[in-house]
């Protein structure tokens, strides 16, 4: 080793492992290494949060390095807090428990790398810490024992391998705040065994009575996870009970279950979101967390939530176990948490369960209605679970946005109706597609395309009038073909139906647009944006010619500049830009957006455009071709 290379320095060592990570590897190699990965995630990112850095993540093993030994320590009880929080969900012989050692010492640092006696002590310690704990060495120790709120156990001198000294060991204890810092010295056993027995009988008697005392007056509370600020939130919080339902983790070993446990997710959402009682954020949002290491905080705050449910779905053959917490963001408490182990046909059943234990959590009173979506009436048998599964797989590429995923649905739409011919959500996913088609262009015969979703959205009618969606699909279909009353009368009963339902929502304030009534379109549209606050771009055009037709030009720059951030080739939110810039008097910008255009579709001709715009009032088209035409488009 170069002496040029490398650098002495004094820092703070942090290293993790996994308690009995051989067992767990023995047992289940894939669910083993999944979970790990998992949780070093988790690891790594509070690690930055606290201001430190990895420096290695060999095997089950975590190494990082903080200036600042109050920060390594702090850092550490987090990290045990949000992994206990998470071992809480699993079943006990799964529960991935790490251990953790802390050391200030004298390290060599080369590249990114550190070594030395200092690293070695910080991995022995972690080796002497229990199961969930924390043991920092004397040197540690000295910096934090008046600056953090712990109790700490002296637990003696100890000689550690590779180690000339005896290390003096201290067990940091996880408790909450506030708690007062001092040492609790471990003594060794005394000689004298009639002292010992009197010591023991006073002892006893202290103990009732201390027990009695704490469990009224002193009792402390569970550690707490770090709570959300109302505000630090990007929404204000609603006058209904919100909430927040993370997607499942998918702990069965098989990635092929994963669209399985989003089933499970979106059953439940959907469930919630036809209680008028409650906020219910639409699926789009949450999954945008699936698979990141998110804290409820952060959920809570960037959706505007006060309540998150999160856990987790083991199917294993026709068995499946079901995790599920509830916790209250601002107060970081569990309002509710159950496992279920159920047989695999039980399923829906036990999706609805789960829905009426959180809304009598959230104190929310269902109707027999609102308990249960009825997915058991439309996937009965092991068919119909494989025809559910498939679903869920085609809503993921509908979600994509991109022309291959929509064939890609399309393709399984068209699988669900040849295996479940009786089941109305193969006909309707179909539907939408056809819609989608016409919409964006993407059909050579559009009167073919238009037809077809007419005839699968009257066929989802009759098979079952319930379906939100399949009145949104039915009224943008109207739309489309300018019969605005019959339009509006759908987009009505779909929002009747869910009134938490974005799509619901967006898509009557788009009827309501080109029916010439767009003042009452806006509510709608912030209604939708605020229950999918990652929304896709179409909601933003949408909401972009609702503020443009009503005068409010540069809240209408706004929301079309969100559409493009979220799809910078939306033609639709180009030309609506260069219309509002020509009202505002800024033609110069209103041009480069029809440059925009023609750099997009080089064929783009606004006669044909203006064919296909289903506004009520012609005169509407008239002048919204004609304020197109002024930003440079023919």
């Amino acid at each position: 080793m170069a002496p040029e290379n490398f650098k002495r320095k004094l820092t703070a060592i942090l290293s993790a492992d996994v308690k009995g990570y051989s067992r767990l590897m023995g047992e289940d190699e894939e669910w083993t290494l999944r979970t790990l990965n998992s949780y070093k995630g988790l690891i790594g990112n509070l690690v930055g949060e606290h201001r430190g850095r990895v420096v290695g993540s060999p095997g089950d093993n975590v190494l990082a390095e903080f200036a600042s030994v109050v920060d390594a320590v702090e850092c550490a009880v987090e990290i045990q807090q949000v992994l206990r929080a998470k071992n809480a969900l699993l079943p006990e012989t799964r529960k991935m428990d790490f251990r953790i050692g802390i050391n200030l010492g004298d390290v060599i640092e080369e590249g990114d790398s550190i070594y030395g006696d200092g690293v070695n002590i910080a991995a022995r310690l972690e080796g002497l810490a229990e199961a969930g704990g924390i043991c920092i060495s004397e040197s540690a120790y000295q910096q934090i024992e008046n600056k953090i709120p712990l109790r700490y156990d002296y637990l003696g001198e100890h000689a550690v391998k590779n180690i000339a000294k005896p290390v003096k060991v201290y067990r940091a204890r996880i408790e909450p705040e506030g708690a007062t810092s001092q040492v609790i010295v471990e003594k060794k056993p005394g000689r004298i065994r009639l002292f010992r027995a009197v010591l023991a009988g006073i002892a006893l008697v202290a103990i009732a009575g201390a027990v009695v005392l704490y469990q009224f007056a002193f009792r402390p509370s569970s550690p707490k996870m770090e709570v959300a600020s109302k505000k630090k939130m990007a929404f204000p919080l609603p006058d209904q009970p919100s909430i927040a339902v993370l997607p499942f983790d998918n702990l069965s070993g098989d990635p092929k279950q994963e669209f399985f446990s989003d089933g499970v997710t979106e059953s439940i959402i959907t469930a919630l979101s036809k209680s008028a009682g409650l906020f219910v954020i639409a699926r789009n949002s949450t999954f945008t967390y699936k698979g990141k290491p998110v804290k409820v905080k952060q959920v809570s705050e960037e959706l505007g939530v006060r309540y998150v449910l999160e856990g987790s779905v083991q199917k294993s053959g026709d068995r499946v176990r079901i995790t599920a917490q509830l916790i209250d963001a601002l107060t970081g408490h569990h309002l509710w948490a159950e496992r279920y182990d159920r047989d695999l046909k039980d399923i829906f059943a036990l999706q609805d369960q789960i829905t009426v234990k959180i809304a009598a959590a959230l104190r929310v009173k269902l109707t027999e209605g609102d308990q249960a979506f009825g997915w058991e009436k439309y996937f009965r048998g092991k068919q119909g679970l494989d025809c559910y599964v498939k679903h869920m797989e085609a809503l993921n590429y509908w979600n994509l946005g991109t022309i291959e995923g929509y064939n890609e649905a399309r393709r399984m739409a068209e699988e669900i109706i040849t295996m479940c011919p009786e089941n109305p959500m193969g006909y309707l996913a179909l539907g939408w597609i056809n819609a989608v088609d016409l919409f964006y262009g993407l059909t050579k015969s559009p009167r073919e395309s238009i037809v077809k979703a007419m005839e699968l959205a009257q066929k989802v009618q009759a098979m079952d009038d319930s379906l939100s969606m399949g009145h949104s699909l039915l009224g943008f279909i109207y739309t489309t073909i300018r019969e605005h009353d019959k339009a509006i009368a759908e987009g009505e009963r779909a929002v009747a139906l869910d009134p938490n339902g974005s799509w619901a929502n967006q898509f009557l304030a788009m009827s309501l647009v080109y029916a010439g009534r767009p003042e009452e379109a806006i509510p709608l549209l912030q209604k939708a944006i605020r229950l999918n606050p990652f929304c896709k771009h179409e909601t933003f055009s949408f909401f972009g010619s609702a503020l443009s037709s009503t005068g409010r030009f540069e809240e209408a720059v706004s929301a079309y500049k969100k559409a493009l951030q979220r799809a910078p080739n939306n033609i639709i939110a180009h030309l609506g830009l260069a219309a509002t810039y020509i009202a505002l008097g800024r033609e110069k910008e209103a041009r480069a957006e029809a440059a925009e255009v023609l750099r997009i579709n080089p064929k783009f001709a606004l006669d044909t455009y203006a064919k296909a715009l289903p506004f009520k009032d012609q005169s509407a088209t008239d002048r919204y071709i004609g304020v197109l035409r002024k930003a440079g488009l023919n």
